[in-house]
């Protein structure tokens, strides 16, 4: 298994302490942490964007920008870069740049984000968030592998005639990751193009996600990809270490539950309210360091995931961060990369040289081509099947 720390840069105080740094103290520490996540040895380090709500994340790409100044071998990508909502060919810009940066060290997330009220920000509704993503990833994806593009205008993207952008990635098209919260629509993207997907498994009980899992490989292997390729992410809840499960429940248990009674976003809440119910079903991740590898061990018997991606809780003192953050790489990492092995960023993963100094290997694969991913060729695949973005029901899926 490999390991990705996330930070989507929440700016709320502390709902105990009242305690709330500065916003320059707040970005600060992401980039602190991203240091210590690479001397810790996590694989890699992703930047969340937020446009409405108490987060400052709503820059990612001039943030990751500055991680990549700071750090060296640590792949840099984000959770998620909010592509519905976004201009393509800026998109395509702003993180070759950081592709560049950091030397081939970038994988994007995309999706079309949890927050109702970012579509208005924008001028875009709601309405079309599907429409938006598909378009603009189809676009995205061929600014980054061919020059001279030629694109008609769409309801969702205008017209491009002969464009390049500038600069290009640094070593082919970075690898493109697709989120996936509450919808099977995501999930089928990733799988038409045969790209991977990445599970949030943050608000809902762990079987609605294995839905999301299941369909994507079922879906990736219709349309004929290989399914050695059909890698997984998954995310967690808050990350809270304690000698015991009780001391981790009586430390954390009142700042989560605080947080959780002052959160009020239709679509985006947690049916996990108090602390004991987050440690049993929920995908916090509180108690001991043995507790959070078997809770781990369970979301992997779930959905067969390659990589785990963790969060701080950023309320807390960042000293107290930097502790939770050492623990894990010290008493949770290494027992899961033993007992639960991957060849992603290895050996017959294309993208694990991209770049060698990020831990890939020489002998792991060809190196991508410029045309596409692995030497595929970037013809676009079969048409997604109709109607993929129906909403989970529980119910059904509690029947499965």
């Amino acid at each position: 298994m490999r390991f990705q720390l996330l930070d989507i840069v929440p700016y709320v105080e502390n709902p105990i302490t009242g305690r709330l740094v500065s916003p320059a103290e707040r970005l600060d520490q992401t980039v602190e942490l991203a240091r210590r996540a690479e001397r810790l040895g996590f694989d890699a380090f992703s930047v969340g964007e937020r446009h409405a709500g108490h987060f400052l994340s709503s820059s990612p790409s001039v943030l990751l920008g500055a991680i990549a100044a700071a750090t060296s071998t640590i792949r840099l990508q984000t959770g998620v870069t909010v592509l519905s909502v976004l201009d393509p060919v800026r998109v395509a810009e702003d993180y070759a740049t950081i592709d560049q940066l950091s030397r081939g060290r970038l994988e994007l997330t995309i999706g079309k984000g949890n927050e109702a009220a970012q579509f208005p920000l924008f001028g875009l509704e709601i309405d079309d968030q599907w429409e938006l993503l598909a378009d603009k990833y189809a676009l995205l994806r061929r600014l980054w592998r061919q020059t001279d593009v030629d694109w008609d205008a769409t309801p969702y993207t205008r017209a491009q005639r002969a464009t390049t952008t500038l600069p290009r990635p640094y070593a082919g098209a970075p690898r493109v990751w697709h989120g996936s919260a509450t919808t099977l629509a995501s999930a089928a993207l990733a799988a038409r193009w045969g790209d991977p997907l990445f599970s949030a498994n943050a608000i809902q009980p762990l079987r609605n996600y294995a839905v999301l899992v299941d369909h994507y490989r079922d879906e990736f292997a219709r349309h004929g990809h290989d399914l050695r390729s059909a890698y997984v992410g998954a995310g967690s809840g808050a990350l809270f270490l304690a000698d015991t499960t009780q001391q981790a429940r009586e430390l954390y248990g009142p700042v989560y539950e605080a947080l959780v009674a002052a959160t009020n976003v239709p679509g985006n809440n947690t049916p996990f309210r108090d602390i004991d119910h987050a440690i049993a079903d929920g995908p916090a991740l509180v108690g001991s360091p043995q507790q959070v590898v078997d809770k781990i061990g369970r979301f992997h018997e779930a959905f067969g995931h390659d990589l785990q991606s963790v969060s701080l809780p950023s309320t807390l003192p960042i000293e107290q961060q930097h502790d939770l953050l050492e623990r894990l790489a010290t008493e949770v990492v290494p027992v899961l990369r033993r007992e639960l092995p991957t060849t992603l960023w290895g050996s017959g993963d294309p993208y694990a040289t991209r770049p060698s100094s990020a831990g890939g290997r020489a002998d792991a694969a060809a190196p991508i081509a410029a045309g596409g991913e692995g030497g595929r060729p970037a013809a676009a695949p079969p048409a997604p099947t109709p109607a993929v973005a129906r909403r989970i029901d529980p119910l059904a899926v509690a029947s499965r």
